[in-house]
């Protein structure tokens, strides 16, 4: 009777309880749930290193979740089966965009989806998800409101205690941080860089000429881009 058993347990294991009209219907279904995810990454994608492969790794990995779901069924022992190939699998690509990984998952997501047969669920899902990352990467939502200028200039101070150019940041700045000194060549030679916000910002480019004529600022620059280094 245990033999039985035992022989039981193998041909559930191996008995994948679908109909291939079942799997054909999931594989295509993945495969316009993917393409539809890999549209919506490319429309929404900003960030540097665009890479083509990673598009197409999205389609088929809908795809192949769909296949790993349908393989496990209600089948505990293929589920241990399946954590134990994935356990002896390294994975060296370093994911670098949190996009990217937001995808992964997103595809996994819909996949797993496929596989158990909710059809509507995974192509709505896709829809759904898809069009939120892109409306959040069209809108400034996630932009924060930059009211500092990064204000950058070399100054010689010749053996001058005390700068001028400090009593002009004062002047015409409600706040100012020095975030970098750096010296150039020369003990007095220094690049200077600050984080300023303008009392009135219509006066930025007086405050620049006024600046570049003190004795011994040269090369001033204004940024209003806060990721410049």
């Amino acid at each position: 009777r245990n033999i039985l058993n035992m022989l039981q347990d193998i041909n559930n294991i191996f008995n994948v309880g679908i109909t291939p009209q079942e799997m054909l219907l999931n594989l295509l279904v993945g495969l316009v749930a993917g393409i539809i995810i890999s549209v919506f990454y490319r429309k929404s994608y900003s960030g540097p290193g665009y890479q083509a492969s990673f598009v197409n790794s999205l389609i088929l990995l809908v795809i192949i979740t769909s296949i790993v779901i349908m393989v496990i069924g209600n089948n505990l022992a293929r589920a241990f089966g399946l954590v134990g190939a994935m356990s002896i699998i390294r994975f060296r690509t370093a994911v670098k965009e949190t996009q990217d990984i937001m995808y992964i998952f997103f595809a996994l997501a819909i996949g797993m989806a496929v596989g158990v047969g909710q059809h509507g669920l995974a192509i709505f899902s896709s829809f759904f998800i898809g069009t939120i990352t892109y409306v959040l990467s069209k809108s400034k939502f996630s932009t924060p409101i930059k009211s500092d200028l990064l204000l950058q200039f070399t100054y010689n101070a010749n053996g001058n205690g005390v700068a001028d150019y400090t009593k002009l940041i004062n002047d015409y700045c409600k706040n100012s941080k020095l975030i970098n000194a750096k010296a150039i060549g020369s003990e007095e030679m220094l690049e200077l860089s600050y984080y300023v916000g303008f009392r009135n910002k219509e006066k930025t480019t007086e405050f620049v000429q006024k600046l570049r004529k003190i004795e011994g600022v040269l090369n001033v620059n204004l940024f209003y881009d806060e990721e410049y280094f």
